[in-house]
């Protein structure tokens, strides 16, 4: 066994121990779900954090930067990365601000658990329609993103030890699948918090001493500039449409952070709003570090390997770690791209196991089952949708493309239905059931048309989905607002 594999094992090996060990504290299913709400502020932000990136963040935006540089010259992507990194940036630090207070308020006011059961209580105590609707929406994306993250995950051990794709898949499904199986969210929780130091060391590291390999940041821009000029161009040598269509996109990645269930767990999930100011702050800079050192990573790399040197790009960063440190050093940072798969993995399968066991058997079939039973079913949803997120890892499509289908359902369905619930006393219920259909139709829609490709589908789900809300809500009067519920804190 190499210094590449020891370093994985042992990595491997804490976070199973990790896994086992907290099986015992879940007692209830909102131990199992939340944590019982009683985490810490250091806690909560790195495992948002953590969850919130992914392998699209260690492999596909970093491979990004490496294919297209900062702005795309070639126009063929929606997402630059400069602008994917500003974007994603602007929409963390503008969710811990809109959504993280309000919501951790709202939901243990009302015992909600879940975020279609928040919906459901916010509005009318028992209302199946909005609940299920969430559910579905839940289950039906995050499906095709911890697919995303099995995807990753293969590409990650296939270019590091040479397995074939799908035994990568494999492995890397049974460890996630089985640790959180046993511990729910405090396994989850604290994975994360070790995943999310990993992923930092890897992010800021690795591209700071690539950069010292090709003659520090002047050799950097020397090199790429050689190769094209626009490479290093905020704009890519884009005009008109297509420039703005890259920075709208960008953006609209940002968007969707109001809107996904995995970040809004960690809200729900902090001891007390008093420690969310820190929990921000700690977010906010882990963000600006990650986010800057992936695009520089992909900079660096096409300096170090040149154009072309990878056939797919997503494999370039295992490949710039073995290149540059020793083995055994290069097999922790490998590490933290699997730790981005694992802890965005981990955390939606939980989700879809919340809506599950709790807004579906729940509340629907069983509202008289005990906290044992429901444990269980959880842990049975936990395998399900593993299988099937396996299944649908194989479907041909780029880690980046399937992560950013997800998430612009998501973002889209969510969060303009969420900011305006916990913002604007007079949002209805219709209004957000009906902004909820319109922005994830949008999205399925705008993505499977040939005119949709020249703007990132979240943006116009999110704009349509948030004048629905709005139209919707004052179309019905106050009246229907104040017979919702109470108005947010």
């Amino acid at each position: 066994m190499g210094p590449v594999e020891t370093g994985f094992l042992v990595y491997l090996a804490i976070i199973l121990v990790v896994g086992v060990g907290t099986a015992r504290l879940n007692k209830s299913l909102p131990d199992f779900l939340l944590a019982g709400r009683r985490l810490g502020p250091w806690l909560v932000a790195l495992s948002e954090r953590a969850s919130g990136e992914s392998g699209w963040m260690l492999l596909g935006l970093t491979g990004l930067a490496y294919l297209t540089g900062l702005g795309d010259p070639s126009g063929l992507r929606l997402e630059p990365a400069l602008w994917t990194a500003i974007g994603g940036v602007s929409g963390i630090i503008a969710a811990w601000f809109l959504v993280a207070k309000r919501l951790r308020s709202e939901t243990e006011r009302l015992g909600a658990l879940t975020l279609p059961r928040f919906f459901e209580l916010r509005y009318r105590g028992h209302d199946p329609a909005i609940r299920l609707l969430a559910s579905g929406i839940i289950a039906f994306c995050f499906t095709f993103y911890i697919a995303a993250q099995f995807d990753a995950a293969g590409k990650a051990l296939e270019q590091t030890f040479g397995w074939g794709h799908f035994s990568g898949v494999l492995v890397a499904a049974a460890i996630i699948v089985f640790y959180t199986l046993m511990g729910g969210f405090f396994a989850v929780v604290w994975t994360d918090f070790v995943q999310g130091w990993i992923m930092l060391l890897t992010l800021v590291l690795l591209p700071l001493v690539a950069l010292s390999e090709v003659g520090g940041f002047s050799g950097m821009v020397e090199k790429v500039s050689a190769i094209d000029p626009n490479l290093l161009s905020p704009t890519g040598g884009r005009t008109g449409w297509v420039l703005l269509a890259g920075i709208l996109g960008g953006f609209g990645v940002g968007l969707g952070y109001v809107g996904q269930p995995h970040l809004h767990m960690r809200y729900m999930s902090i001891r007390s709003v008093d420690d969310i100011p820190v929990a921000r702050g700690v977010a906010a800079v882990w963000a600006t570090l990650s986010y800057s050192g992936a695009v520089l990573m992909g900079l660096v790399a096409l300096a170090y390997f040149g154009p072309g040197y990878f056939p797919d790009a997503e494999k370039m960063m295992p490949a710039l770690a073995l290149s540059i440190f020793p083995a055994w050093f290069a097999g922790i940072l490998i590490s933290g791209a699997l730790a981005a798969m694992m802890s965005t993995a981990d955390s939606q399968l939980l989700v879809i196991t919340s809506a599950v066991s709790e807004d579906v058997y729940h509340q629907t079939l069983r509202p008289d089952a005990d906290q044992k039973r429901l444990v269980l079913i959880s842990r049975v949803a936990t395998v399900v949708i593993g299988v099937l997120a396996i299944s649908l890892s194989q479907l041909p499509s780029s880690v980046f493309d399937k992560v950013l289908f997800a998430w612009g359902g998501l973002g889209a369905a969510f969060g303009p239905a969420l900011v305006l619930t916990l913002w604007w006393p007079r949002t209805t219920r219709n209004g957000v059931l009906a902004g909820m259909a319109v922005g994830f139709s949008t999205v399925i829609i705008w993505d499977n048309i040939a005119w949709g490709a020249h703007l990132y589908s979240l943006v116009p789900g999110f704009i349509l989905a948030t004048l629905t809300v709005l139209l919707v809500s004052l179309r019905e009067g106050p009246s229907a607002a104040a017979a919702g519920g109470d108005s947010p804190a």
